[in-house]
């Protein structure tokens, strides 16, 4: 037997408790990842006051993580089905506690800029090797979904449960412990992980190809840069620049996937409707959700001036709906449909953005807990089954591969959710009219976020500032709705293209046999 055989061996071997066991280590890396999406988000006024950033630096910073992330994943789950999931999910370990650091005691907005992207380049290593490895652990598929359920409860009660974690953090810390509470996380991680999880790779491993992680990186980010600078400032040179060099680097990419003998993507796997529905999915209920918890965390804090814990509890049901759905997935998905349970969840999400369009300074806490409940659930839903539906189409040596476009959807979403919901949010703010009698630079600073201009109000005579704070919040709250309410539509519309892209669609039933 060879040392390749005997490691797919071990890798199938793993028994109960020992599997579930191995699934809450990986349950432990993606929810830090997924916390670290969001955990930010209740930082901002904290970190605009200390570093000052500029309003397109901030929105930067929200979201070049979950770029270079989603620019990487593809890459990354290529390389862990070459060298090792385990080593790979291991080594990432080590490198996201490490950028944590850096990212904690960050003292300007560039430096935060790239500590945010270093900390996106560790976590691309985590992600895909997760999922990756549950597909290689898991052979009865209603185990797997269970597992992937939990997976995706992880995933999606992560990016809720950050700006609880991050609540808590800031009541009694300053900014920067938001990171540095991934160094005992990612240690714990890293020691359990090397004895619990097995090793699993592709059995005939060939090169890994860096001309097409370079494309698919460049590609990813440049495309996205173009659209958030366009939606802000409109198409500047720059902009088009930039999204011509994308999408030549995309198109690049693609062709040359199709021409390897061992390509980093097979895009082939995109011919099968479901996969490329699920795929579609994945991406839009995340950009959903991410875009509404980003957004939220702020008007809670900047517009109904509540506290950061008490803004992060406020979002709690978003995490408590995701856990539950994504437990139930499987399940509601054979009983019922794979397209009844995704485009069931992408409706609730849309119904939660659209519950937005009403939102302002006086809205309570119940009607807030039951749009994000309802968010919640739909996230889970849609996101554990498509994730199911991705795995269960590829055959195990391209688990990482196929994870990784699951996962790259995901941060895709996330990053989009962000940019694209944010420059509404950023357009619509900046046309706000300043008081009359304020000064030039106040005015400014107020024109450039919102944290602006509540810092910026401190410095002006109460009344001046009164009214400017109130000005700038309610145009806000405006840019919040209009950007809700358009997410909103391209949520409902994706739930009836997944009802025809999923048509015929099931999950696995028997046991497999690897």
């Amino acid at each position: 037997m060879t040392g390749t055989d005997l490691q797919t061996t071990r890798a199938e071997a793993v028994r109960s408790p020992g599997r579930w066991l191995a699934l809450a280590v990986l349950v432990l890396a993606v929810l830090l990842v997924a916390v670290d999406a969001t955990v930010l988000g209740l930082a901002t006024p904290f970190l605009s006051e200390d570093l000052q950033p500029s309003g397109t630096q901030l929105l930067w910073i929200g979201d070049v993580y979950s770029f270079v992330i989603a620019g990487l994943l593809v890459s990354m789950g290529s390389l862990g089905d070459r060298i090792g999931r385990k080593k790979l999910l291991l080594i990432g370990a080590v490198a996201f506690g490490a950028v944590s650091v850096l990212n904690a005691y960050a003292t300007s907005p560039e430096m935060m800029i790239l500590a945010r992207a270093l900390l996106g380049v560790a976590g691309a290593t985590l992600m895909p090797s997760t999922l990756a490895l549950i597909r290689n652990i898991f052979h009865d598929p209603k185990e797997r979904s269970l597992a992937v359920g939990i997976w995706g409860a992880a995933a999606s009660a992560g990016a809720a449960v950050g700006p609880v974690v991050g609540g808590f953090l800031l009541e009694h810390f300053w900014w920067g412990s938001v990171f540095l509470i991934n160094l005992p996380v990612m240690a714990v991680l890293g020691l359990v992980g090397i004895k619990l999880l097995p090793e699993s790779r592709d059995p005939k491993p060939r090169p890994w190809d860096l001309i097409s992680v370079f494309l698919s990186l460049i590609g990813i980010v440049s495309v996205v840069y173009a659209v958030k600078e366009a939606a802000v400032h409109g198409f500047r040179w720059d902009a088009a620049a930039a999204a011509v060099i994308g999408l030549a680097a995309l198109y690049w990419f693609a062709r040359r996937q199709l021409t390897l003998p061992s390509p980093l993507l097979d895009m082939r796997l995109f011919h099968h409707r479901g996969f490329s529905g699920a795929v579609l999915a994945d991406l839009l209920t995340i950009l959903g959700l991410s875009g509404l918890v980003f957004f939220l965390s702020q008007f809670l804090q900047l517009v109904q001036e509540r506290s950061p814990l008490e803004a992060g509890l406020i979002e709690l049901p978003a995490a408590v709906g995701a856990v539950g759905a994504g437990l139930m997935a499987g399940y509601l998905a054979r009983r019922a449909s794979v397209r009844s349970a995704v485009s069931g969840g992408l409706t609730a999400v849309g119904l939660a953005l659209a519950a937005c369009t009403a939102i302002s300074a006086s809205t309570g806490v119940v009607a807030l807990g039951i749009a994000l409940f309802v968010g919640g659930i739909g996230a889970g839903l849609a996101f554990t089954v498509t994730a199911d539906v991705i795995l269960s189409t590829v055959p195990k040596r391209q688990a990482g591969a196929a994870s990784a476009v699951s996962e790259t959807a995901y941060e895709l979403g996330a990053a989009l959710g962000i940019a694209l919901l944010g420059t509404i949010v950023t357009g619509i703010y900046r046309g706000f009219s300043a008081p009359p009698g304020i000064p030039a630079d106040a005015a400014a600073a107020a024109h450039d976020s919102l944290g602006g201009a509540v810092e910026a109000a401190k410095e002006l005579p109460p009344e001046q500032g009164a009214a400017m704070v109130s000005a700038a919040q309610d145009a806000f709250t405006d840019g919040f709705q209009t950007a809700a309410a358009v997410g909103a539509g391209v949520l409902f519309a994706t739930a009836v293209a997944a009802w025809f892209l999923l048509r015929g669609q099931k999950l696995e039933e028997g046991l497999e046999h690897p």
